[in-house]
């Protein structure tokens, strides 16, 4: 389904609503930022190489809020990053 160009620019278009309007409900009371936020990010990284581009360029810089926003999206890479660095340390630590 994400494969017409279309569909994957408004998926893109969407995503990037959200994460403006993750920031507009930002100060309200309530978790609104951290649900609305990682999804539109989500959703911009799954359809636009310019996007995942920024990111991984953003978390070369800033690896204390990459690892953040890994851990806020839950994404399996990140995951796969922390099991093997603890694995590495267990194993350091022999």
């Amino acid at each position: 389904m994400r494969s017409n160009a279309q569909v994957r620019s408004g998926l893109f278009c969407l995503g990037v609503l959200l994460m403006i309007v993750a920031v507009i409900i930002g100060p309200l009371p309530g978790p609104g930022f951290l649900i609305v936020f990682p999804v539109g990010l989500m959703l911009c990284l799954q359809n636009s190489a310019w996007a995942k581009r920024v990111y991984v360029r953003f978390k070369w810089r800033h690896p204390r809020y990459g690892d953040w926003a890994d851990r806020v999206m839950r994404r399996v890479s990140a995951a796969r990053r922390r099991a093997r660095a603890r694995l590495e340390s267990v194993m350091d630590d022999d």
